[in-house]
C-alpha cells in the first residue's frame, strides 16, 4: 500500500511518485521470474539510471540528484517493496560512488564521478575477503608499488555485482603508514589480470549476483588511488555507515511488502465464517508486524536526518541496520505464518521475502557487529574503554 510520507519539498514528493510509477511498471512485473531464473537485471539498472535514480544523494554539480539522504533512502524503500535485489543494487552502487565523492582528487571528481553517478555505469564495493568477513584489518589482498603505480594480487569475496559492474571500489593492503596500511582504489574490469569467479549460489536475492574477484598481478595506475595511501580503513568505515542506512531502507521496503501481502490475504481468506483478519490471533500478529515496520522506518529516518544535518550518525546507522533487518526477518516469517500452507508455496511471494530477509542480518556488518558498535559507542560516552 502507498506510504503516507512526510517529505521536505514538492520536488521530493514528485520523485517518490516517479519512483513508485517506475517500480510498478518496470520492477514488480519481473521480480519473481528473474529471481527464479537467478538472472541479473542489468537493463533495469539502465532504466533507473536514465530516470536519474542512481545518483540521488550526490551533488548536482557532478551529475547527481542533490537529494537529502532521508529522501534517497525512501526511494530505496519504494524500490525494495517491488524488488529487493534491485534496491540492494542501487544501495551498493551509491556505496561504491561515495569514496570518490568524499575523498577523490579534483581530477577524479571531474573525470570519473559524473559518469559514475549519472546512471550510465554500475558500481561494486569490494571490501570483504573470505577469511576476514567483518574483520577488515585482516585483509590479505594487496597492492605493491610498481613503476609509479601499483600491482594488485589476491582475492576479494562477496562482491555484489561481481562480474557485471563497470567499476569496483576496491580496498587493498598497501605498505603505507596510517590506518593499518589499507588503501582504496578505483578498478575497472578491463584491467589485465582482473577477473570474477563463478557467482555464489544463494538462498535469496538470487537476482543480485554475488561473486569473488581475482587479482592476478593487476596493474593499477597511480591516478586510480582514492584518497591518501594507507587511509583506506577510514574511507571504508565512513562509507559503511551510509551503506548501513541503505540496507535499513531496503529491509523496511521488503518488510512493508510482506505486510501488505499478509493483510490483503487475511482480508480475503475466510475461516469459521469470517475473514481471518477478524480473528484476534491473526489481527494481533498483523498489528505487531505493522508496528515493527513503522518503527524500523522511523529509526532509519532519524539516522538519515542526522547525516543530512552534518551530525555524527555512526551509532544511529548501526541501530537502524540492526532494528530494520531484524524487523524484516520477523515480519517476513510472520507473513508466511499468516498465509499458512499457502505461504510456504511459491504461489505467493512471502516465502521469497523470508529468504531474502535473512542475509540482511548478515551483510554490511552482521547484526552482532552492529551490537558491538553500539555498545562501544555507549561505553565511550560513559567514559569507559
Amino acid at each position: 500500500m502507498p506510504i503516507d510520507r512526510e517529505l521536505p519539498s514538492q520536488e521530493a514528493a514528485d520523485l517518490i511518485a516517479l519512483t513508485r510509477d517506475l517500480a510498478d511498471a518496470e520492477l514488480a512485473p519481473h521480480a519473481a521470474q528473474y529471481e527464479r531464473e537467478e538472472r541479473f537485471p542489468r537493463e533495469i539498472f539502465t532504466k533507473l539510471g536514465e530516470a536519474g535514480l542512481l545518483g540521488l544523494p550526490f551533488s548536482e554539480e557532478v551529475g547527481g540528484g542533490g537529494q537529502p539522504y532521508a529522501v534517497y533512502l525512501q526511494v530505496l524503500e519504494e524500490l525494495s517493496a517491488r524488488w529487493a535485489s534491485v534496491a540492494l543494487g542501487v544501495s551498493v552502487h551509491t556505496l561504491a560512488c561515495s569514496p570518490i565523492a568524499q575523498y577523490g582528487t579534483q581530477e577524479q571528481k571531474r573525470d570519473l564521478l559524473p559518469e559514475m553517478v549519472g546512471g550510465g555505469l554500475l558500481g561494486a564495493y569490494s571490501l570483504s575477503e573470505a577469511h576476514a568477513g567483518s574483520d577488515v584489518a585482516s585483509m590479505r589482498a594487496s597492492a605493491q608499488p610498481s613503476d609509479g603505480g601499483w600491482v594488485a594480487r589476491g582475492e576479494k569475496a562477496w562482491v555484489t555485482h561481481g562480474g557485471h559492474a563497470d567499476f569496483y571500489t576496491t580496498f587493498l593492503r598497501t605498505p603505507a603508514d596510517g590506518e593499518r596500511g589499507i588503501s582504496c582504489f578505483h578498478l575497472t574490469p578491463d584491467l589485465p589480470g582482473f577477473s570474477a569467479a563463478r557467482p555464489e549460489e544463494k538462498m535469496g536475492l538470487t537476482g543480485s549476483t554475488t561473486a569473488s574477484l581475482r587479482l592476478d598481478d593487476v596493474p593499477i595506475a597511480a591516478d586510480r588511488l582514492v584518497g591518501e595511501p594507507g587511509r583506506g580503513m577510514a574511507i571504508a568505515l565512513g562509507a559503511l555507515d551510509s551503506g548501513r542506512l541503505g540496507i535499513s531502507a531496503v529491509a523496511v521496503g521488503l518488510a512493508q511488502s510482506a505486510l501488505d501481502v499478509a493483510v490483503r490475504y487475511a482480508g480475503e481468506r475466510e475461516a469459521f465464517g469470517r475473514p481471518i483478519i477478524d480473528h484476534q490471533g491473526v489481527a494481533f500478529l498483523l498489528a505487531d508486524m505493522a508496528a515493527a515496520v513503522e518503527s524500523a522506518r522511523a529509526t532509519y529516518l532519524v539516522a538519515a536526518r542526522r547525516k543530512d544535518a552534518g551530525k555524527p550518525y555512526s551509532r544511529q546507522a548501526s541501530i537502524a541496520k540492526l532494528v530494520a533487518t531484524d524487523a524484516a526477518m520477523k515480519v517476513t516469517t510472520d507473513a508466511v505464518q499468516v498465509l499458512g500452507g499457502a505461504g510456504y508455496t511459491r504461489e505467493f511471494p512471502v516465502e521469497r521475502y523470508m529468504r531474502e530477509a535473512k542475509v540482511m542480518q548478515i551483510f554490511e556488518g552482521t547484526n552482532q557487529i552492529q551490537r558491538m558498535v553500539i555498545g562501544r559507542s555507549l561505553a565511550q560516552e560513559a567514559g569507559g574503554r
